[in-house]
């Protein structure tokens, strides 16, 4: 499952307990007619995947759900959710885009235009 969006908050690498576990969250508004602002949390060796990457690039994220189950204290269930990142790669725009553009309507020469005289080399 992938997610894409630009890039609103990209928050440095966290370390939690003395086994070293890392964690890093990012934000991504996704682009569509009701815009979500989705929290991806990346963990471990994944953080260091955020390094190149800036707010405001539009990104694709492959991800996967978690959940879990957690009791309180006092015998109440509650479940948890999240999204974990594993992969993340840049979207390129058509400003950016390595493909050339299409040349205009007017840079095609009419079928009516074409010298009939000269040889077809299709060989059909």
């Amino acid at each position: 499952m992938d997610i894409s969006g630009k890039l609103k908050l990209i928050n440095e690498t966290k370390e939690y307990g003395n086994n070293g576990f890392r964690k890093r969250e990012v934000v991504i508004t996704t682009e569509e007619q009701y815009p979500q602002d989705l929290m991806i949390e990346f963990i471990q060796d994944k953080c260091d995947l955020l390094n190149s990457f800036q707010v405001g690039q539009s990104v694709k994220v492959d991800i996967n759900l978690r959940g879990r189950e957690w009791e309180s204290p006092q015998g109440e269930i509650k479940y948890f959710n999240s999204i974990q990142g594993w992969r993340i790669e840049k979207l390129f725009n058509e400003e950016n885009s390595s493909i050339p553009p299409v040349p205009p309507a007017e840079a095609f020469q009419p079928a009516d235009e074409i010298n009939q005289d000269e040889p077809d080399d299709l060989p059909f």
